[in-house]
């Protein structure tokens, strides 16, 4: 975690609350210290702008390693339909591997 780099994020936030791309960049910032911070960054992208495809990937994650199962599996289909719509075949396969996995771990 870049103390520096997450005030930086923050001031842009501050300057474009409109950019989905800087709560993002600061949700990965404290994907691996902080990940409940992270997660309230990602649930709060995914509310306000769900067609910002990169969110679903990482928060569906957060939500499977916190065990909201339901809402993990919500997240990835709302992702793999998304990917879908869009053509994104990359992220697609991705959401579509993990989901896979997930559901082998929810059973």
């Amino acid at each position: 975690m870049n103390k520096a780099r997450i005030e930086m994020l923050k001031k842009y936030i501050e300057e474009e609350p409109a950019n989905p791309f800087n709560k993002y960049a600061l949700a990965m910032e404290y994907y691996e210290s902080h990940p409940s911070q992270s997660l309230e960054y990602l649930r709060e992208i995914l509310t306000n702008h769900p067609e910002y495809l990169p969110s679903y990937f990482k928060a569906a994650h957060l939500l499977w390693e916190f065990e909201f199962w339901e809402e993990a599996d919500s997240v990835f289909q709302k992702g793999i339909e998304l990917a879908t719509t869009i053509g994104d075949q990359k992220a697609l396969h991705e959401l579509k591997s993990a989901y896979q996995n997930f559901q082998i771990d929810w059973d």
